[in-house]
């Protein structure tokens, strides 16, 4: 090679990397861990620079998390943290004409110098609101979480550039904000117009809308994360199990490995292959099926229309009206028997998979804001006459629309029986833990009270083909899983199992499950999240011993650790009214 040509070949190398570097920095994916200062790779190999040269605030305060809690399977960007006392702000280069996906990371430990109890903040993205008031202490005890992911969906806005400003609120002394990771990943515009349900021709406007993902799950199907999502966006999905109402768990299908996923109609990064893989279906019983549904069940907070994404893809069938159903949202007609849903017939052939989008406006039923339940029913078509009386679903996404530039819903309420305790949240220090759930509350009526023993392991999901740290990443709003935190009364962390999830583990608290009577009532046996065996102690207002008596054994319980003895991780509580009737908590 002549000098012209190594000359020649600097100069292309040189323009190379500027244009990269170009590229980068107006619309490059990038990860911020917040209080770092060095670059670092996650067990995933993705790399998380330090924040420094985004924030355009000076003088703010960095820390380390003095603990770390067990479920952090990866210290990276949790033990790092950002704390903000007045108002700072993060310039992110961007390309304005994209949607992008905004991540926050949050880990409210303890911090030397700081009381995590007094951080009390506001986030807003560009104009857009994303949070308000926000305690991520609260809503990590309400949730039975260690840390937290918040993920939005930004619109394009054509500016060059994303401001994330985090304000301290001025309704707390000494209050301050913090924050442990940024991500921002560009994606491609997913979203379009959705049916408003429960109105006759009315949309709502998804692609100018900012979202917040609320729920993203794989429906029948393991956990997937975000290092096996489609179309680079690194979104988490998460199991279904623990949203399905009563006992109708209906059952899981999934497609041969070889199976292959032909997108010929949608985007890739729409979902990832897994997600159509896997299905949950009423099963082979028709007749029993045409008197029953498939329900599921999500809290999501009142006042915002909320975009519900079903994912399709039909592996089994291959005709038309092999397979037709009836879809409810909040018991209104998504998809009626005159236009039943028909996978085959939308995607238009076996292995295609498909979406439906539908929207909803969730207002405060209960006369106040806070949370609301939201259900989706699927049950099959008669009127159709399809050949096997039967619904499916391959995945489930639920996004909140912003209202006049505002995401930002209430913190969440502690439970009564949280509300009640005095004692301060601490993590658990002990890896190896096994789970024990016992139910108490007082009050104005009669109690009926639950207690779950989990068996003496702890049960970890993986992934299939991944030993990936984000198996153990909690979803994006919130679900009934356990973190690792500790589980004593005291700390209020113990997760709050529903009176439906404890029916459906026991059978509707069948006879044939009681495995033993005591003091306070019956032990059953039963089944938690499908899988993890359990027994349920069902304390009885009327039986021998007290409430009072119940819950100094409950208080003694969550205070032992040991290897061959269970703990406290949670309760169920069932308040009865005179009269009136039951009223679950």
């Amino acid at each position: 090679m002549n000098e012209k040509t190594r000359t020649l070949c600097s100069l292309l190398c040189f323009f190379s990397v500027l244009l990269v570097s170009i590229s980068q920095s107006n619309g490059q994916d990038l990860a911020l861990a917040c209080g770092a200062s060095e670059s670092s790779a996650d067990p995933d190999k993705k790399k998380w620079e330090p924040d420094t040269k985004f924030l355009k605030t000076p003088n703010t305060d960095h820390a380390t998390a003095t603990y770390q809690d067990p479920s952090l399977l990866s210290t990276i960007p949790y033990m790092t943290a950002r704390i903000f006392t007045a108002p700072a702000t993060y310039e992110i280069p961007v390309k304005g004409d994209k949607r992008h996906l905004l991540r926050l990371h949050f880990y409210p430990s303890a911090y030397t110098g700081f009381n995590i109890d007094d951080s009390y903040f506001s986030v807003a993205a560009n104009d857009v609101t994303l949070l308000s008031n926000f305690s991520a202490s609260i809503t990590c005890q309400a949730l039975t979480q260690a840390y937290l992911v918040r993920e939005y969906s930004l619109a394009p806005t054509l500016k060059d550039a994303l401001t994330i400003t985090f304000t301290p609120s001025d309704k707390h002394p000494k209050a301050f904000a913090f924050i442990n990771g940024i991500e921002v990943v560009e994606m491609p515009e997913l979203f379009d117009t959705a049916v408003l349900v429960g109105f006759t021709d009315q949309t709502a406007d998804a692609k100018s809308a900012n979202l917040q993902t609320m729920f993203r799950l794989n429906v029948g199907g393991q956990d997937i994360p975000g290092s096996q999502d489609s179309g680079g966006l690194t979104r988490t999905w998460y199991n279904d199990a623990p949203y399905i109402f009563s006992a109708g768990l209906g059952v899981t299908l999934q497609a041969s490995n070889n199976f292959r996923i032909d997108y010929q109609k949608m985007p890739v990064s729409t979902a990832p292959p897994d997600v159509y893989k896997t299905a949950r279906s009423q099963g082979p019983n028709g007749d029993l099926n045409v008197n029953s549904n498939l329900t599921w069940m999500f809290q999501v907070d009142t006042n915002f229309t909320y975009l519900m994404r079903l994912h399709f893809c039909e592996f089994q069938q291959s005709k038309v009206n092999q397979k037709a159903f009836n879809i409810y949202i909040n018991n209104r007609t998504a998809q009626g028997d005159t236009n039943a849903a028909d996978i085959i017939a939308w995607s238009g052939g076996k292995g295609v998979p498909t979406y439906k989008d539908y929207a909803m406006y969730v207002d405060a039923s209960n006369g106040g804001a806070g949370g609301e339940d939201v259900s989706l029913q699927m049950t099959p078509s008669k009127f159709a006459q399809p050949e096997y009386l039967d619904s499916q679903l391959n995945g489930l996404e639920i996004f909140k629309m912003d209202t006049m530039k505002n995401l930002a819903g209430p913190n969440p309420k502690p439970s009564p029986m949280q509300a009640n305790q005095d004692g301060k949240r601490e993590f658990r220090r002990d890896k190896r833990i096994t789970a024990f759930i016992i139910g108490s509350a007082g009050g104005v009526a009669a109690v009926l009270l639950c207690a779950l023993c989990f068996t003496m392991y702890q049960r970890k999901r993986k992934f299939q083909g991944s030993d990936s740290y984000t198996s153990s990443w909690l979803p994006i709003y919130g679900n009934s899983h356990t973190s690792a935190t500790k589980s004593t009364i005291s700390a209020g962390l113990c997760r709050r199992f529903t009176l439906s999830e404890i029916k459906h583990g026991t059978q509707n608290f069948d006879e044939s499950n009681v495995i033993g009577v005591g003091g306070f009532g019956k032990v059953y046996k039963g089944v938690i999240d499908g899988t993890t065996k359990v027994a349920i102690k069902k304390s009885n207002p009327n039986s021998e011993q007290g409430l009072n008596e119940f819950e100094t054994e409950i208080e003694l319980l969550s205070r032992l650790r040991h290897k061959h003895l269970v703990s406290l991780i949670g309760y169920c509580e069932k308040i009865v009214f005179p009269r009136v009737g039951p009223l679950t908590c």
